[in-house]
């Protein structure tokens, strides 16, 4: 009896020991280190509604033109669309000859049906968004899917292309942590310091058609809207078989349920 009370007490002091030693070593791993100036300066994206948002949501195509108005004028210089075709822009309320319009600005490179050979020539509806040509530093990331692939979505870039700032006097003034030569600060970005210049610079980029001011914030929440669709551009089919079964659902359920009252009505429990 003895010695088991003594392996259950070396036990409670070896378990005992442990704790500590972990405890220690989190509260250490948390509040020892100093904080790093990502985790200190990072901000979470701002909010940002959209028609689209929510179970109910809906595009609106007078915005989604404006978005990518504001793309085709000022982010497709470096970004490509490569998984949106230009016939997919029926969609946003295009006519067929201003698809068409469209395209034909865009130069293809596919193969000539008569020569076999690789030849340039202006785009057609069918066609996908051409590759962009990008001679700096990096390749910028493609933006057919980016408000799916980025945690935050459409608020993240609209974040994002409305967040550039001065850098805080506590990083600017440590040579480790100023912002390098090339890049800019930005506390939405995840490393603080991003290659791509503010797209969105000054107001008036972008002329809209339908007489909408083309503010910093108005572009960039058109952009993001655009995005989404473009990540997304069967959102609201999708909204709309999900309420088609949850009705189909509801409705078996109250047949089911009526039939079982029929059929047990006579039963007494």
């Amino acid at each position: 009896m003895i010695r088991i009370f003594s392996i259950l007490a070396g036990l409670f002091f070896i378990l005992g020991l442990l704790w500590s030693t972990t405890v220690d070593t989190l509260a250490f791993a948390t509040d020892g280190l100093p904080t790093s100036p990502e985790k200190e300066f990072h901000e979470h994206p701002k909010a940002l509604s959209l028609n689209s948002d929510g179970p109910f949501g809906k595009f609106d195509k007078a915005q989604l033109q404006r978005g990518f108005g504001v793309y085709r004028e000022v982010c497709s210089q470096c970004h490509s669309l490569k998984h949106v075709a230009y016939r997919d822009l029926a969609a946003l309320g295009y006519s067929n000859n201003a698809i068409k319009a469209i395209a034909a600005k865009a130069t293809i490179n596919a193969k000539d049906p008569l020569s076999g050979e690789m030849k340039d020539r202006p785009g057609m509806p069918a066609d996908h968004f051409p590759p962009v040509v990008y001679g700096g530093k990096g390749v910028p990331p493609d933006l057919s899917l980016i408000t799916k692939a980025r945690h935050g979505g459409a608020p993240y870039v609209y974040s994002l292309v409305t967040g550039y700032t001065a850098q805080p006097a506590k990083l600017a003034g440590n040579p480790e942590t100023k912002t390098p030569e090339g890049l800019y600060y930005n506390p939405y970005f995840a490393n603080l310091n991003i290659a791509m210049p503010p797209p969105l610079a000054s107001d008036g980029l972008v002329t809209y058609s339908d007489g909408t001011v083309a503010t910093k914030d108005q572009m960039a929440k058109d952009v993001s809207a655009f995005l989404v669709w473009t990540a997304e551009p069967k959102l609201e089919a999708r909204h709309q078989a999900g309420f088609m079964w949850v009705g189909l659902m509801l409705f078996v359920t109250v047949l089911s349920f009526l039939a079982y009252r029929n059929v047990w009505s006579g039963t007494k429990h």
